[in-house]
């Protein structure tokens, strides 16, 4: 059984030798990593192999998949809950075996959404470089207390929980908008309807799947809705958010600070260095233009709880396809 791996990492190889090594027959499975992303030019890496190892950025288009299936690919893992960059329907007709990783580690997401809304608060990203200057100022750092906030969570699935119960431990008042409500979220706040969160609350925290309903569900309609000077926060999936409109949001003062862990194109930069390019995305250059602004890579998951979770479950999906057996993570 061969396995090939695409946008590859040097960390999905460390969690996946460790992982492959307590398989039972670890000598039947080859894993084989590519550091390009899949793709129509790409595909051709997986000739021979019987399944493909796929990531948030790969290529999963009707073409793609036609090719895969002419190179002998019968199974695409993903090693990710979402799968908007997947045809589905072409998945299903050419009778591929789809397997995500619908859940792995929430609270590492969530732990990341704290960790970026205490560093945008806080200015500390700011205050560690002016120490290093021996700048021991404090104007411009002024921030306010979470406590006695108010906090949106839209999406109340595993990462929207465990988000809500963080930010209810810090004495923050939680309200919830989901079309499908999870009763776990009861005892942590109150479900209302998005205008609703989006007016009352001081925090925006967006924890939901990428689907055609939700694509720019922040945007030009959504942002007026917003109270004046809140906190934007996404570290679910980059095209939640219309990001022209937000640049616009934050120059009228509309939008007082946004922080993002997902970019909506950030197949072209995140997860490599380019550190010596010019990066020629200008609405990605405008956005690191504010001071208001806070970026990460796409690092919401990356715990080594979370790799070696996504490690087990991918296996365990494998093992779905090689022996025919019912997968709950199947999603084709």
């Amino acid at each position: 059984m061969k396995i090939a791996f695409f946008g590859s990492q040097p960390y999905d190889r460390r969690f996946f030798d460790e992982a492959l090594s307590s398989q039972p027959d670890a000598s039947s499975i080859e894993l084989v990593y590519h550091n390009a992303l899949l793709s129509q030019e790409t595909a051709i890496l997986a000739l021979g192999a019987n399944a493909v190892c796929v990531f948030v950025n790969d290529v999963l288009d009707a073409t793609v998949l036609a090719a895969l299936h002419d190179y002998g690919v019968r199974a695409i893992l993903l090693r990710c809950a979402g799968y908007n960059n997947l045809d589905l329907p072409a998945a299903r007709r050419l009778g591929f075996f789809v397997a995500r990783v619908p859940a792995y580690s929430p609270e590492a997401v969530a732990e990341h959404t704290l960790a970026m809304v205490q560093t945008l608060n806080r200015h500390t990203h700011r205050a560690y470089a002016r120490v290093r200057e021996g700048n021991f100022s404090l104007d411009g750092l002024l921030g306010f207390n979470l406590h006695g906030k108010t906090v949106g969570i839209v999406g109340t699935g595993k990462i929207g929980l465990a988000t809500a119960r963080i930010f209810k431990g810090f004495g923050c008042t939680v309200l919830g908008h989901d079309p499908y409500p999870s009763t776990h979220f009861a005892p942590l706040g109150a479900m209302v309807d998005l205008p609703q969160l989006l007016a009352a609350s001081d925090i925006v925290s967006l924890h939901c799947p990428l689907m055609d309903s939700t694509r720019h569900l922040i945007g030009p309609a959504t942002l007026p809705q917003m109270k004046r000077g809140a906190m934007l926060v996404n570290t679910s999936r980059g095209g939640l958010i219309d990001t022209g409109a937000v640049i616009e949001a934050l120059k009228s003062r509309q939008l007082g600070s946004l922080a993002i862990d997902v970019y909506e194109q950030e197949s072209s930069l995140f997860f490599h260095d380019h550190s010596s390019d010019i990066i020629d995305d200008d609405v990605f250059q405008r956005l690191m233009t504010f001071p208001n602004v806070l970026v990460t890579g796409h690092q919401g998951f990356f715990t080594i709880e979370a790799l070696r979770e996504i490690a087990a479950i991918t296996f365990h999906n494998l093992d779905c396809f090689r022996h025919g057996g019912d997968c709950g993570n199947s999603v084709a």
